[in-house]
């Protein structure tokens, strides 16, 4: 007889209108209620993923966790999932998702000895179209999710095959009708809604219920509701039951399910970029966590402790890969303990690197001259433009002073002004090479006679009459009025900023795109001419948008085939997005953008979408525009325009159709934002050159000064 499997489960989220530690009481309130419900009904199940629950649990409650224990071996308490947590599937950068599976797996391994095959992630907002290559490499063959809902996308089919792309690995994927959840005493119109849109010959759905979100699970009026409305779907038997046993129960039918391509979009669109804070901090531990390992693979004799410090970093950074939380959907409260957790990753992976690398200063010998060595922790090479600032013990950076290579080749550098604008601290820009793994160490040499000055820019050199031009490798910047004007290549481009209405809620619900028309565009004061040295020449413009200021530093770097906008935002404006935005010279027929694990192709539809670090556009010319943007996590692009979604200004945690009234209500992402764009044309703009670009940005070489071996240091006057 068709059957409805009903999965008795309670979503909980650890963080969203309350901080995590509430999240933990709520977890262990739920499952000791769920343990209490199968020891009185031994023929019902209870399915529970999230490794960070059991783990909590375990730590928490001994006790409990060991009536769980008894329970999974019993078969009764039915894990999947086996994540570390149900993250964001759109913003983890890959190898953190890959890492958010690993930790989970290692934890179910660890304590249960064995690893779900079915993946669930039924609240995540939108699902890349990686996650399907990126489950069957970690062993999972199924996968149950629920958004984006009927209303948003269409699928051919509640059951589906779905992959990456034409070719690669298939999981036979279940979207929830509804809810995973219900509330309602009679909840047979939610039972009705599982048993639609099935393929041809599938007699088997699920329906999830019990109370969720801030925990709860089945209750003794839901499992008694079940028992007496067996039969009350006609044509249909509902059974207690588990999604594995659903799976396997369709199985025989796999190979003629419809076949999904590509990625599962949209769902709540301002996730996307609301509270960006969140954001840029997970990206930055991500990042540096990599770097962590990397230089602890070449530390000749690490600290017993660096394994343990590896490890919390990995839990935090997966931890607030949390939908909600990485989603910016949360109170700003719990965000406090948020942004503290992942500070803790950043300052455990810092100081990892930083130690590991003095330890491996340890092995070069004394030198009489002062040393700069830059590491490169990553198991990318590194080719790109670093800076630093040595410290000199006050004394000031000669104009015939000259870098030295390791061969005793000099190496072009350009002085540009100190952070300490009161002092004679030098800071440097220059161009280097570093293997994976590798030190660069350069030498500082005084004793170059005057005549042989290498690099005579002074810092903060403007010109009496300021240029209105910069010049890079076949690239540039001219200003027309007080717009900026970009040359790449054969391409001219004319970008600006607006602001768009934005009276959406945090999610964006109901939204597939934002406004077009803006209704203020930025207005700019003269630029000023900054720098121009034999490395690199600078621009910087002030300017107002809305209530809001811009500070935009555009950069051409005598040898790179791309100019750079660094872009300071001090953000006041509520119930408002901020675009960045580009006219384009001919209609868009190709568009790639980078997404997690690698790079997804899509239509210049307007719609609102993810974005990982890059976009590339192919012109109905045959030009190509790539934007580099490490900072900025969504746009849209139409025949003739592409936007970068830079900021939002809703209400905080404010979920429609709640109207934002409250007195002390508050509005996301005011305040001080950066952000670091690079523009590439033609040959330049290709997918592994833009994510090379984005790496390196992401992942900048240490420094460190080495003075072990002068004989006047300190330095005397």
């Amino acid at each position: 007889m068709p059957t409805i499997h009903i999965i008795l489960n309670a979503h909980l989220d650890p963080v969203w209108l309350w901080p995590w530690q509430a999240g933990l009481d709520a977890a262990l309130a739920t499952c000791r209620s769920a343990c209490e419900r199968l020891e009185r009904h031994p023929d019902i199940f209870f399915t529970r993923g999230e490794a960070w629950v059991y783990d909590q649990i375990q730590r928490a409650d001994p006790a409990l966790f060991a009536r769980i224990k008894r329970h999974v071996a019993s078969g009764q308490w039915n894990a999947v999932g086996g994540w570390w947590i149900q993250p964001d599937c759109n913003l983890p950068s890959g190898f953190a998702m890959r890492r958010q599976i690993e930790l989970g797996r290692d934890y179910f391994m660890g304590e249960f000895g064995s690893f779900p095959e079915v993946a669930y992630n039924v609240d995540s907002f939108g699902h890349a179209a990686a996650l399907p290559t990126l489950l069957r490499q970690a062993g999972q063959t199924c996968y149950v999710m629920m958004r984006p809902g009927d209303q948003e996308m269409a699928l051919p089919a509640r059951v589906f095959r779905w992959r990456e792309r034409d070719g690669s690995p298939e999981v036979t994927t279940f979207r929830i009708a509804g809810a995973y959840l219900n509330r309602s005493p009679d909840p047979i119109e939610h039972v009705r809604a599982c048993v639609t849109e099935l393929p041809q010959g599938i007699n088997d759905t699920m329906c999830f219920m019990g109370i969720g979100d801030h925990g709860g699970g089945p209750s003794e009026r839901l499992i008694q509701w079940v028992r007496d409305h067996a039969d009350a779907v006609e044509g249909w038997r509902m059974v207690f039951s588990t999604p594995q046993r659903f799976f396997q129960a369709i199985a025989p039918q796999f190979a003629s399910l419809p076949v999904v391509t590509g990625e599962l979009q949209p769902h709540a669109i301002g996730c996307y970029s609301v509270y960006r804070s969140v954001k840029t901090g997970l990206r930055a531990a991500e990042h540096a966590v990599v770097q962590a390992q990397a230089a602890l693979e070449a530390d000749p004799a690490p600290d017993v402790e660096a394994p343990a410090m590896l490890r919390q970093a990995w839990r935090d950074v997966c931890f607030h890969q949390f939908h909600d939380t990485l989603g910016g959907t949360c109170i700003a409260s719990a965000y406090a303990q948020v942004l503290d957790q992942l500070g803790r990753a950043r300052a455990n992976a810092d100081e990892l690197i930083q130690t590991s690398l003095r330890r491996q200063l340890n092995a070069l010998c004394d030198d009489p001259r002062q040393r700069l060595v830059f590491f490169n922790p990553s198991q990318e090479p590194f080719d790109d433009f670093v800076e630093a600032e040595p410290w000199l013990e006050w004394k000031q950076w000669g104009d015939h002073w000259r870098l030295v290579d390791e061969a005793g080749a000099v190496i072009p550098h350009q002085r540009l002004g100190s952070e300490a604008e009161s002092f004679t601290i030098a800071r440097l820009l220059l161009s280097l090479k570093i293997a994976p793994g590798g030190l660069r160490v350069l030498h500082l040499d005084e004793a170059s006679p005057a005549a042989e000055v290498a690099n005579p820019a002074k810092p903060q050199d403007v010109a009496a009459d300021p240029p209105k031009t910069l010049e890079g490798l076949g690239t540039g910047l001219r200003f027309k009025g007080h717009q900026p004007i970009l040359k790449l290549d054969d391409l001219e481009l004319q970008p600006g900023f607006h602001l768009i209405e934005d009276a959406t809620d945090t999610w964006s619900h109901g939204s597939d795109r934002y406004g077009q028309e803006p209704v203020a565009t930025a207005k700019w004061e003269p630029p000023l001419a900054v720098d121009d040295g034999p490395v690199m020449a600078s621009m910087i413009q002030v300017g107002r948008i809305g209530e809001s200021r811009l500070d935009a530093e555009w950069r051409a770097y005598r040898q790179a085939a791309f100019v750079e906008l660094r872009l300071r935002v001090l953000w006041v404006e509520r119930l408002k997005a901020l675009k960045w935005v580009c006219p384009l010279p001919a209609e868009v027929v190709e568009r790639v953008d980078g997404t997690m694990a690698g790079c997804t192709p899509r239509q210049p539809d307007g719609l609102e979408k993810p974005l990982q670090n890059w976009t590339l556009l192919t012109l109905s010319d045959g030009r190509k525009l790539g934007v580099v943007c490490p900072e900025v996590f969504a746009l849209d692009v139409t025949p003739r325009q592409l936007r970068l979604t830079l900021l939002r200004g809703p209400v905080i945690a404010n979920h429609e159709p709640t109207p934002p009234t409250g007195p002390r209500r508050q509005y996301t992402d005011q305040g001080s934002h950066t952000f670091r764009l690079r523009f590439f044309a033609n040959g330049a703009a290709t997918p592994e050159n833009l994510q090379r670009h984005a790496t390196q940005c992401q992942r900048p070489p240490i420094f460190a000064d080495l003075t072990r071996g002068m004989k006047h240091w300190p330095r005397e006057d």
